[in-house]
């Protein structure tokens, strides 16, 4: 429980760009170049991405409300248009504590760049990051909220510090290169950017031969994301001894950006994805508004 004076503590002011960003790459499932746009918003604007491809261009709100389940992405829809892999920018948006943009693109899926979030934390760096004059509104966790099964399986928990945190275990088994990972920490701007922001998408080889079979990602290469055979990564070197379990963690901030306000809890994941960690952001809206979390917390 965090009493009142930790509780003022905890706010800040909202935060925007001071100018205009651009990141351009090629979405790693549709194969299109795609330009990235991050755009200054006004306090209390959230963050909203802008199909401009589309006449009239189409805004979505980057809320769980919004969220459609799509197999190995994070995907957003308003009247059957869609965003998709937005999990990465999300994550640098959310990590670098960004409340107010407006993120258009000129087509659906993002750019995958090099599986991480460096390319968008650098464009945000270089904008400039300023305070407005609102303050934001906080998801405090007062109470365990877990879901998932035992295979898998993510719970939110109050933070005794009063901060963001989480810790997640990677269990690929005993059978591949893989293996079991733990990674936790507490999620500041700073710790982000040096612990999180470039820690890159990472796929067996046999998924990523299926996925091409399929037909998907058929210009990536082995330099462009983390492919792992049997004694490691293929044609690429590690950044992290244990990136995979970081770009997990990664994945998890992005996901839980969509609980669209600031968050103060400390997070446990064993085996979670997207779909559980979506699921935990409505579970937690569902049990309490932001407002009457700050009221129970008080």
């Amino acid at each position: 429980m965090i009493d009142r004076n930790k509780l003022t503590s905890l706010h800040r002011k909202q935060r925007t760009i001071a100018t205009t960003a651009k990141v351009s790459g090629t979405g790693y499932w549709s194969g299109k170049d795609v330009c990235v746009e991050f755009c200054p918003a006004p306090s209390g604007h959230g963050i909203q991405f802008v199909r401009t491809d589309l006449d009239p261009a189409v805004k979505i709100p980057a809320l769980v409300p919004y969220r459609i389940e799509v197999p190995r992405r994070t995907t957003l829809v308003v009247d059957g248009q869609t965003v998709e892999m937005v999990e990465h920018v999300l994550a640098a948006i959310h990590g670098l504590q960004i409340d107010n943009l407006e993120v258009r693109v000129n087509t659906a899926e993002m750019p995958g760049c090099d599986g991480s979030s460096s390319d968008f934390v650098d464009a945000l760096q270089m904008a400039g990051i300023v305070e407005q004059e609102s303050e934001i509104s906080l998801l405090i966790v007062t109470e365990p909220v877990k879901v998932g099964d035992d295979q898998s399986w993510v719970e939110a928990r109050p933070s005794k510090h009063g901060d963001f945190s989480f810790k997640y275990r990677l269990d690929f088994g005993s059978d591949n290169c893989i293996g079991r990972e733990t990674f936790s920490t507490t999620v500041t701007p700073d710790i982000f950017i040096k612990e999180l922001a470039s820690a890159r998408t990472f796929l067996l080889e046999e998924e990523a031969r299926w996925l091409r079979q399929q037909g998907f990602g058929k210009h990536v290469t082995f330099k462009d994301l983390l492919i792992f055979g049997e004694e490691g990564p293929l044609e690429n070197e590690l950044r992290f001894e244990n990136e995979c379990v970081r770009h997990k963690g990664l994945d998890l901030i992005g996901d839980l950006a969509l609980a669209g306000c600031g968050i103060v809890g400390h997070f446990v994941a064993h085996r979670s994805g997207h779909r559980l960690n979506s699921a935990l952001v409505r579970a937690l809206l569902a049990e309490f508004s932001v407002q009457e979390r700050l009221q129970r917390s008080a």
